[in-house]
């Protein structure tokens, strides 16, 4: 008995210990000089005030994501040093993540974090030439957080290697040249990843409902144009390939169903295509297509970090028997604000 005590102490330390002491994180070569580039046009971006910056081939990028991608460890005590929230206490993200996921298993509710993959992570090549995606992972230091937030609990989909494998795809690019967003064709992979996933875990489905869809091109003008610096010339529209969504026979639109047992919740990636940009082909309408049912929906426009989060606990707050109809909250939203977030990372209640 005092054997396993002094093992079990000796464990106890070691965890501890790891803990405090994280293994450092090894970039290769190509990988650094991939970090320097972005960091270098990140810092010209800033000095020029401008959120956004010119690759090649018209391919526009995000400042925000582009700084992601160009730092080092990001969360535990190295998210002070570089995280944009206001309050330095609410700069790691860990901690939200976890106590948020916390929060939904002890009412037997499964989380699925599914965070967006910067673009130039999937287009590297477009914003640092010579960089080979398919042969050197762009973001390593992401990915390790994704091991970070596994190892505490939290199941992470991460979408890189589907939209990676398909980059070149027939269907056209998985993301917009000239937006933030992903591409018709991104929306539909990754539909299909969640779907994968969510049918794995979900025992009792609603009925199976009949949908339709067909691709369909449409103009967009991608809001990463507003955002380049001055003397930069603007592109102009942007064709697009999406897949729209319809309930088969009578044709009617997809609508967010408040009692499915699937909750889609975050950024305006759960929104783009849906009702801006595009109508009948957003994440939530795809969804629907693979799933057989439509799920219940909870995007913001603005951030899908802290803000998208109080929106969900007052929706619990309106009705009482909000939660009790769920079984599984998809969080979706760009893997930029785990630094970008201004808000921060703050605790959140689900319900009273």
């Amino acid at each position: 008995m005092k054997f396993f005590c002094a093992s079990l102490l000796l464990c106890l330390c070691a965890t501890r210990l790891v803990a405090e002491n994280p293994a450092p994180l090894s970039l290769s070569e190509p990988q650094q000089k991939f970090s320097q580039e972005l960091a270098t046009v990140f810092q010209t971006l800033e000095k020029k005030n401008a959120a956004a910056g010119a690759g090649a081939d018209g391919w526009l990028f995000f400042a925000g994501e582009l700084r992601l991608l160009s730092l080092g460890r990001f969360w535990g005590d190295d998210a002070r040093k570089v995280s944009r929230a206001h309050k330095p206490e609410l700069a790691d993200p860990v901690p939200a993540i976890v106590d948020f996921q916390q929060q939904l298993k002890a009412r037997g509710i499964d989380l699925l974090v599914v965070p967006v993959p910067p673009k130039a992570a999937v287009y590297p090549e477009k914003i640092v030439a010579g960089f080979d995606a398919r042969s050197v992972d762009a973001a390593p230091v992401l990915h390790r957080f994704y091991d970070e937030l596994r190892a505490a609990g939290v199941e992470v989909l991460d979408l890189t290697p589907v939209l990676l494998q398909n980059r070149e795809s027939e269907g056209g690019a998985v993301f917009c040249r000239t937006d933030s967003h992903w591409s018709g064709k991104g929306c539909v992979l990754a539909a299909q990843a969640i779907a994968e996933n969510v049918r794995k875990r979900l025992t009792a489905p609603p009925a199976r409902k009949d949908y339709v869809s067909e691709w369909k091109e449409v103009q967009i003008n991608g809001d990463l144009a507003g955002l380049l610096p001055h003397e930069i010339q603007k592109p102009g529209a942007e064709k697009i390939s999406v897949r729209v969504v319809r309930e088969k026979g009578t044709g009617a639109a997809i609508e967010p169903d408040a009692n499915s047992p699937v909750l889609l919740l975050g950024d305006s990636h759960t929104l783009v295509f849906h009702d801006f940009l595009a109508e009948h082909a957003g994440l939530v309408d795809q969804l629907a297509q693979e799933l057989g049912f439509a799920p219940d929906l909870i995007g913001t426009r603005g951030s899908g970090a802290t803000p998208v989060r109080l929106n969900f606990y007052r929706r619990s707050l309106k009705d009482a028997g909000y939660l009790a109809k769920k079984k599984i909250v998809v969080w979706c939203f760009a893997a930029r604000e785990f630094t970008e977030a201004t808000e921060g990372w703050g605790k959140a209640p689900i319900a009273k």
